[in-house]
């Protein structure tokens, strides 16, 4: 990333998005951009308090959080990153496995001088949120995940036959031709076909979310992302082996009309206290679909460690 480029990323105003079209972060929010090995990750940082750390997913980036950051703000230090190669992040060549991914997050934390932290995650964020559970559990203190299984946790083969999800194996030099210019064709594909009513996912955010993606680099991370699963099934397994269990506390939620319980049940094989949450008349896109009701789950479960 160039300097000009840096230089730009960290002083945009959170109160003014990209394209001004979702729900902005409170004003009281800062962004910061953090050189992380070969990567510039892009953060917003506000509130006071326990730090909580948000991870978007694909098809959104960090700005899907707002809802939930202006509610923990008031007691909270809330940190909500562009992962590698998403939103305003820089788009490196490689380091898509998610155990890589966490060691990024972790880097930027010890700079924050933020030692432990809850974890709330959504879709590949919850892969990377795991991967740093993993790797430094003492650190995580409460850890809610969103409608999105864990590479080689669970039923994770029997998942992969789903047919919705032939996404997971896209990508390469041709697939990013066909895309190029396409981006809100294929973006749409996924927020239609995961909500439980298209509508919710209005066209101001698909406006905003197409255009990210649109940038240089950003449909080939984004196919990178997908493309490093397989390693991340061999990372987790591996981890599994050797009888490790998640012991924080964990609130593992679905859409009512998407992952619903079965959130739970895949992480019950991977840790020892699982809440089960289900937003009803949701599907994948929980903070799009039913922003009140997940705000309140989640406001709830991380109030409850204090």
């Amino acid at each position: 990333m160039n300097l000009l480029f840096r230089v730009i990323v960290s002083t945009i105003l959170l109160a003014t998005p990209v394209l001004a079209d979702v729900p902005p972060f409170p004003s009281t929010f800062r962004t910061q951009t953090v050189h992380v090995g070969n990567v510039d990750i892009h953060l917003r940082i506000g509130g006071k308090g326990p730090a909580v750390v948000l991870l978007h997913g694909y098809g959104e980036t960090g700005d899907m959080w707002a809802p939930l950051a202006a509610k923990l703000e008031m007691d909270h230090l809330v940190i909500v990153p562009d992962l590698r190669g998403m939103g305003l992040s820089s788009h490196p060549e490689g380091g898509f496995d998610k155990a890589s991914q966490a060691r990024d997050l972790a880097t930027i934390l010890n700079g924050l001088h933020i030692d432990r932290f809850a974890l709330v995650t959504h879709d590949i964020g919850n892969m990377v949120g795991f991967a740093l559970a993993t790797q430094q559990p003492a650190r995580v203190t409460r850890f809610a995940l969103l409608d999105a299984p864990v590479p080689g946790i669970g039923p994770w083969d029997e998942i992969l036959k789903n047919p919705l999800l032939w996404h997971f194996r896209l990508g390469g030099p041709d697939m990013e031709r066909l895309v190029a210019g396409r981006e809100r064709i294929y973006l749409d594909r996924f927020w239609n076909e995961f909500s439980a009513d298209p509508k919710r996912f209005d066209e101001a955010s698909r406006k905003h979310y197409a255009a990210l993606y649109a940038l240089p680099g950003a449909m080939h991370s984004g196919f990178a992302q997908f493309a490093a699963f397989d390693q991340d099934a061999i990372d987790n397994r591996a981890w599994a082996a050797t009888g490790a269990k998640l012991e924080m506390p964990i609130l593992a939620v679905g859409g009512e009309k998407s992952f619903g319980p079965g959130m739970a049940a895949v992480m019950r094989t991977a840790a020892t206290q699982v809440s089960e949450g289900v937003i009803a008349d949701a599907g994948h896109w929980l903070l799009e679909e039913q922003p009140d009701a997940t705000v309140k789950m989640i406001d709830a479960f991380l109030s409850s460690s204090e």
